[in-house]
């Protein structure tokens, strides 16, 4: 009959049941655990000590016992609080249906330890990307709604809240207090850190705290804290201890402070500054524009203290004396060409005259035509006796007949 048939009717007995859970359990083997002490029970003249395991991000624990011997074993003694690795076998005492971690030994997680796993976790997230620089986000100048997440009533609240107000009094500070040491401070930084992101008002998260040792700031260092940083939406301001301290949130965050007051120097300008600003920028550019009208002034003066511009009409008048010269020059060089003109005109008519009909007829010439055909008669042979001749002659026209012709002897 298997252990699913098995109903009211034939149940299990409570040693059967115990003996299989103590046979589970078990099974698991020896391991090493990671915890902080949250209890320690060291009594005197018993071999048997109790402590509770702590998770060290979660609210979860485990009972330990150990000899006494193991408990006065380790390094420089062990009391509540401490974070230490144990090597421990899970027992279940099943007559008495209780369950425990038997520690075989128990190691102090020294500084040094710390610091190695923080810087192998940085090395591990480094290679993923998530401390990229093209990942940063730009603050913006002038955020009107800023979120601070920071430990309740803490020097670092007032130090941000105080400086940040001081520099631009209309900011608004939307404040979440949560634990900024322990086991569930990095659990608290991310719900608050949630909550902020989801806000579309929130222009800047701060994250702050003061300074402390490495293990107060280890929550801060912690791996889920900085992927959750890494995928928020709004830009984060790490403001973690003081300058020296460098917890992982400063790697991932898109600024990083030195100390909470310079959180707040970063996140706001300084009104009194940027009046400052102002009042520098417009004597810059009333400068810049007194110098561009002398520049003009001086340039006018330039101009206008050229002959050209001092006495304009200089120019009329120089032009207007070289156009009397041309003129009297063309007057001159016309005249020239008009009495040359007017010699050869001359004798060409006289020539003319000379060679006229006219001046011929004056010397007692006449032409002769023939009255009917009006041809010239040029020889005796033209016309015949009784023929009807005119004689044209300087005064006009004299009729004629012919009597009769008397050809030239030939000689």
């Amino acid at each position: 009959m298997t252990a699913a048939s098995r109903g009211p009717e034939n149940p299990y007995s409570v040693r059967v049941i115990a003996a299989k859970i103590a046979g589970w359990i078990d099974r698991l083997g020896p391991i090493w655990l990671e915890g902080q002490v949250a209890q320690l029970n060291v009594r005197q003249g018993t071999k048997l000590a109790y402590l509770t395991l702590r998770d060290l991000e979660a609210p979860y624990s485990l009972p330990v016992s150990a000899q006494t011997s193991v408990i006065q074993a380790v390094d420089g003694g062990l009391a509540e609080g401490n974070r230490v690795i144990v090597h421990c076998k899970a027992e279940f005492w099943a007559q008495r249906g209780s369950f425990s971690m038997r520690a075989k030994e128990i190691r102090q997680v020294g500084l040094g330890d710390l610091l190695a796993r923080i810087e192998r976790l940085r090395t591990a997230l480094e290679a993923e990307g998530l401390f990229a620089a093209e990942l940063k986000r730009t603050l913006p100048f002038l955020p009107r709604h800023i979120g601070l997440i920071t430990g309740r009533d803490s020097a670092a609240e007032k130090d941000v809240l105080t400086n940040a107000r001081k520099r631009w009094p209309a900011v608004r500070f939307t404040v979440a207090n949560v634990a900024v040491q322990g086991t569930t401070a990095a659990g608290e930084v991310i719900r608050a850190l949630r909550v902020l992101d989801a806000d579309a008002s929130v222009d800047v998260i701060v994250i702050a705290r003061g300074g402390g040792s490495v293990e107060d700031l280890l929550p801060f260092s912690d791996e889920s804290l900085v992927r959750a940083v890494a995928r928020a939406r709004t830009p984060v301001v790490s403001a973690i201890g003081h300058e020296p301290d460098a917890p992982l949130l400063d790697y991932v965050a898109d600024v990083r402070a030195s100390t909470p007051t310079d959180a707040a120097k970063r996140i706001v300008p300084d009104v009194a500054e940027e009046h400052a600003r102002i009042a520098q920028a417009r004597e810059r550019i009333r400068a810049a524009l007194q110098r561009s009208i002398d520049a003009g002034y001086h340039h006018i003066e330039q101009l206008t203290s050229r002959p050209v511009l001092a006495a304009p009409e200089s120019m009329i008048s120089e032009r207007r004396a070289d156009i009397e010269r041309g003129r009297e020059r063309a007057r001159r060089a016309t005249g020239h060409h008009l009495a040359i003109e007017r010699e050869t005109l001359a004798a060409a008519r006289a020539r003319i005259v000379a060679l006229s009909p006219t001046a011929t007829l004056r010397r007692g010439y006449a032409v002769l035509q023939r009255a009917d055909d009006g041809g010239v008669v040029t020889a005796t042979t033209d016309v015949r006796p009784e023929a009807r001749l005119s004689a044209l002659v300087t005064d006009g026209r004299i009729d004629l007949v012919v009597e009769n012709t008397h050809p030239k002897e030939q000689t």
